[in-house]
C-alpha cells in the first residue's frame, strides 16, 4: 500500500486525504440527492455538511486527544505531533452528531429526521474512508502468521509495522461499512418512525466495531479498564441505538408532536 499517490510539483497527494475528501464529497451529494427526492429543504443540505464535517474534525482530533492525555502529561512537546497527526472515528462520529443537532435546532430542522437521512451515506463514507486507512497503513491490524493467507502486508508506511503480515483491518472494516450501507438503504424503506434508522446506524456500527477492536494492533488508542477506548464508547453507542429503535417511537405520538419534540 502506497500514501503518498504522486505529485505535481511540490504539492504531494496523499492517499488518505484523497478518500476522505471523496468520501465526504460522495455522502453530501447522496444526502442532498435524497432530500430533493424527499420534498426536504435541501438547500439547507450544504451549511449542514459544514457544521457537520467541522464538528466531526473536531471531534476525532479531541478523542484522539484524550487517548493520549497521559502521554501528553509525561511530554507536553508531543502536542505538535498529536495535532499533525491521529484522529478517532468515534471522535467524528460524535462530534459530527453534535453539530448537526445545532444546526437543526438553530435552523428549526427535525434533527432526527435529517440523522435518518444521513446515516445510510455516512455507513458508505466511512466504507471509502477506511480504504485511506489501508492506503496510509494507519488503523493496522495484529500480526498473523505467514501461512495466513489473509494477512496483508506492508513495506513503505510510517505507521503500521513494515514486511510482516498484518490482519487486514482496514478491509475487513471496508466491507463491512459498505454491507452497512446496503442494509440501512434497505431498512430504510420500511423504518416509519423518526430516529429508528439512525438507531439501527449506531447499534450496527457499535457491534461491528467492538468486535473488530479486538484484533486491531495499534496500541495507541487508549483504554478503560480492560476495553479500548471504542470499545467503552460503542456500548453506550448500542444502548443510545436500542433506544432510539424501541423506546423514542413509542414517545413519537403523532408527526406533529414529534415535530415539536426535536425542534
Amino acid at each position: 500500500m502506497k500514501n503518498d499517490l504522486f505529485s505535481i510539483g511540490p504539492f504531494t497527494v496523499h492517499g488518505y486525504g484523497l478518500m476522505m475528501a471523496i468520501a465526504i464529497l460522495t455522502a453530501y451529494y447522496l444526502v442532498e440527492r435524497s432530500a430533493k427526492k424527499k420534498g426536504m429543504d435541501y438547500e439547507k443540505i450544504f451549511p449542514l455538511a459544514i457544521w457537520a464535517v467541522v464538528g466531526g474534525l473536531l471531534g476525532a482530533k479531541l478523542l484522539y486527544l484524550l487517548t493520549r492525555l497521559q502521554d501528553l502529561i509525561a511530554d507536553p512537546s508531543l502536542i505538535v505531533h498529536c495535532l499533525k497527526d491521529g484522529f478517532v472515528v468515534y471522535g467524528s462520529i460524535i462530534g459530527g452528531i453534535l453539530a448537526a443537532w445545532i444546526f437543526c435546532r438553530k435552523n428549526k430542522m427535525n434533527f432526527l429526521q435529517i440523522f435518518d437521512l444521513i446515516v445510510p451515506y455516512l455507513a458508505l463514507a466511512q466504507g471509502i474512508g477506511r480504504i485511506g486507512c489501508l492506503l496510509a497503513g494507519c488503523c493496522y491490524g495484529m500480526p498473523v502468521s505467514e501461512s495466513n493467507p489473509i494477512g496483508i502486508v506492508f513495506h513503505n508506511s510510517s505507521y503500521a509495522p513494515n514486511d510482516i503480515p498484518l490482519m487486514p483491518t482496514q478491509i475487513i472494516s471496508s466491507a463491512l461499512n459498505f454491507l452497512h450501507f446496503a442494509v440501512l438503504m434497505l431498512l430504510s424503506r420500511k423504518l416509519k418512525k423518526n430516529g429508528q434508522l439512525a438507531g439501527c446506524y449506531l447499534i450496527f456500527y457499535s457491534i461491528g466495531r467492538f468486535i473488530l477492536e479486538y484484533f486491531r494492533g495499534d496500541l495507541i488508542r487508549g483504554s478503560v479498564g480492560t476495553f479500548s477506548t471504542s470499545q467503552f464508547i460503542s456500548i453506550f453507542m448500542v444502548i443510545a441505538g436500542l433506544f432510539m429503535v424501541f423506546v423514542l417511537p413509542k414517545l413519537q405520538k403523532s408527526p406533529e408532536t414529534s415535530e415539536q419534540t426535536q425542534e
